[in-house]
């Protein structure tokens, strides 16, 4: 008697812990903050021994850093019209942060904790500036253009999502893009003075 394959494999356990146990990070660090998010508190949010999470992520840095993989999601900004790459890139980032709170608990962590500011930055290296070289800037100053949008941007984010400054909590999504986007414009287009 021969058994008929299945369409699709099934997960392998392993992998079902470890989305499992990535899921319950990613929340938990997002609710809790990096220093107060503990092993046992994920452990028992994925429904397994603190054990495993162990096993699988070697530390609780470990498992931030696998936890804040993320994606910036960047559009491609070769088709957008010059004059508003600062537009775009304004709306696209408020998106992101009013979507996902990974970014917002990856910030939250990165101000205390070296792993997470390095994960910080290289999330935002490698996607920001492959994005702002994309569009066709002077290679000498694509790295600096991308660093300035970058400390905007995370600035931003800080005050409207980590300390909660009334003033840029209460400003609505568009009031915001019309006070950042002219920035956000001039550090990606403005030429350099010399």
């Amino acid at each position: 008697m021969t058994v008929a394959p299945t369409d699709a494999p099934r997960p392998r356990r392993s992998d079902v812990t470890r989305a499992a146990i990535l899921r319950a990070a990613r929340e938990r660090f997002a609710s809790d903050g990096y220093e107060r998010a503990t092993i046992r508190a994920i452990a028992a949010d994925a429904r397994i021994d603190p054990s495993m999470v162990m096993r699988y992520y070697g530390s609780k840095e470990g498992l931030f850093a696998a936890a804040a993989e993320f994606d910036l999601r960047l559009p491609d900004l070769t088709d957008v019209p010059p004059g508003q790459l600062g537009e775009v890139l304004i709306r696209h980032f408020l998106a992101r942060w009013e979507g996902d709170e990974t970014l917002a608990a990856l910030l939250r962590t990165a101000s205390t904790n070296p792993g997470a500011a390095e994960r910080m930055r290289g999330i935002f290296a490698s996607q920001l500036s492959a994005a702002v070289a994309g569009f066709g800037t002077d290679p000498a100053t694509t790295a600096r253009r991308a660093g300035l949008v970058a400390s905007q941007i995370l600035g931003l984010a800080f005050t409207r999502y980590i300390v909660q400054l009334p003033p840029m909590v209460e400003m609505a999504p568009e009031e915001l893009v019309g006070w950042v986007a002219p920035t956000l414009q001039r550090y990606l287009t403005g030429l350099p003075e010399n």
